[in-house]
């Protein structure tokens, strides 16, 4: 199964609600398929757009509240009709509450993230370019990671206060879902 891991970065910091205003800096990819990770601007997309049509589905943590309605806005398809896996989503229906993936990352994989999102709109306002694809690029990597911890232990660690604590999860429709991949690049 050929599976998109993605984070995305934006221009601004706006409402958590307002998507119609936020614009994408920095998409981060990693691509099952060839192990490879890779990222792009705005006007990179259209190297994008046959990458993310070829999975059987996006991996992400709250990708499906943010990343990809924000990433919808500058595709001429409907990235929803792929299937997508939202680790945050999992979370929050298992454990019945939200983590933060910093929470998550130091539980699981003992490591924390390497800034914030408001770091790299800073970064980004300022043309550190290659600051917000590394923390964007650490994002994926994360996601990656945890996801695959996930997926053959079917629980990830959180950190609460200092003590770890287990997240059970149903892993097993994961990898066995049916595929959904698209099979031609928009536009015509």
């Amino acid at each position: 199964m050929k599976r998109i891991t993605l984070d995305i970065e934006t221009v601004s910091a706006a409402s958590r609600f307002d998507f119609e205003s936020m614009e994408l800096s920095l998409i981060g990819i990693h691509d099952s398929e060839t192990d490879e990770y890779s990222s792009y601007t705005k006007e990179e997309l259209g190297q994008l757009w046959p990458l993310i049509e070829k999975a059987d589905a996006l991996v992400g943590y709250n990708s499906d509240h943010f990343d990809i309605p924000i990433l919808n806005k500058y595709y001429a398809g409907d990235l929803t009709q792929i299937r997508s896996i939202d680790l945050l989503a999992e979370i929050r229906n298992s454990l019945g509450r939200r983590l933060k993936l910093d929470s998550v990352a130091e539980g699981t994989l003992g490591q924390k993230k390497s800034g914030s999102g408001l770091d790299a709109v800073k970064w980004w306002a300022a043309g550190e370019i290659e600051k917000v694809r590394k923390y964007c690029l650490d994002d994926v990597r994360i996601t990656k990671d945890i996801f695959e911890f996930a997926l053959k232990n079917n629980f990830v660690w959180y950190m609460d206060f200092g003590e770890k604590k287990k997240v059970p999860l149903e892993t097993k429709e994961w990898e066995n879902g049916e595929k959904t991949t698209m099979t031609h690049t928009l536009p015509f």
